[in-house]
């Protein structure tokens, strides 16, 4: 089983050195999303730039107060937003669309914006969508975001952005790390967290955020884990994350 584990995580660092063709690709190239544009706050420019790691991530962009209460969602995919994805189920041995729960996914965020689904479950479900003013299709490239806030924010506040990749593995967290548990099993090194402060007072030109922790790797809990020495591709899955705040 070890052995196993570093020959993939062999394969995931060559990835990294030595990207492919359609890796490049997808770092190089920026797609453009705008939600809540009817919002009646600030006009706010994110921008994901893609690193070696980058592949299909699924992310999360929000926004807190300094005290770190959450105000609301800037961006989620819509298969997070309505808890249905485009590869649901295989049970039939092919691939179909169907409602699938995810909690590691992307718990911080789910935790914190505290909404408890009718499984018990921090993550959006069919019946309780987030509003389509906050998602879109899920970004597979570097990609920059246009939004607004619903409302005036504080003078000062935080840039949430959590984000994830499928079968991640690497020597520390390896496939027996939870024996059993199908949730790592489809996770391995938990969610990145990247985050900004913002003062309106003394504005920047922008704001690069920073990663300040992982999530749950199982999402059981939304806390937040500011040890990041166990994770390798992880942490380059994003060569930078910025936000701007438009005058």
């Amino acid at each position: 089983m070890k052995y196993l584990i570093l020959v993939l995580t062999a394969v995931l660092v060559s990835c990294s050195t030595k990207p492919s063709a359609s890796r490049l690709a997808q770092r190089q190239t920026v797609t453009d999303i705008e939600t809540n544009s009817a919002g009646k706050g600030q006009a706010i420019e994110f921008g994901f730039f893609g690193g070696p790691s980058l592949y299909y991530p699924l992310m999360a962009v929000w926004i807190e107060d300094e005290e770190g209460k959450y105000i609301q969602t800037l961006f989620v995919p819509k298969a997070i937003a309505t808890g249905v994805f485009r590869y649901g189920s295989n049970a039939s041995g092919k691939w179909v669309e169907a409602a699938r729960r995810a909690p590691q996914t992307l718990p911080y965020w789910s935790h914190k914006r505290g909404i408890r689904a009718s499984d018990g479950l921090y993550m959006p479900e069919s019946s309780n969508p987030v509003a389509d003013a906050y998602s879109g299709a899920t970004p597979t490239t570097s990609f920059l975001l246009k939004t607004r806030a619903d409302n005036p924010l504080p003078s000062r506040f935080r840039v949430l952005f959590e984000v994830n990749q499928n079968w991640d593995w690497n020597e520390y967290w390896t496939n027996d790390k939870y024996p059993g548990d199908v949730r790592y099993l489809n996770n391995a090194q938990p969610a990145v967290v990247y985050e900004g402060v913002v003062d309106m007072s003394n504005l920047q030109e922008r704001y690069l955020l920073r990663p300040v922790g992982h999530s749950h790797p199982t999402g059981e809990t939304g806390e937040l884990f500011t040890d990041l020495s166990t994770l390798t591709t992880a942490l380059q899955i994003a060569d930078s994350v910025v936000v701007r705040i438009v005058k």
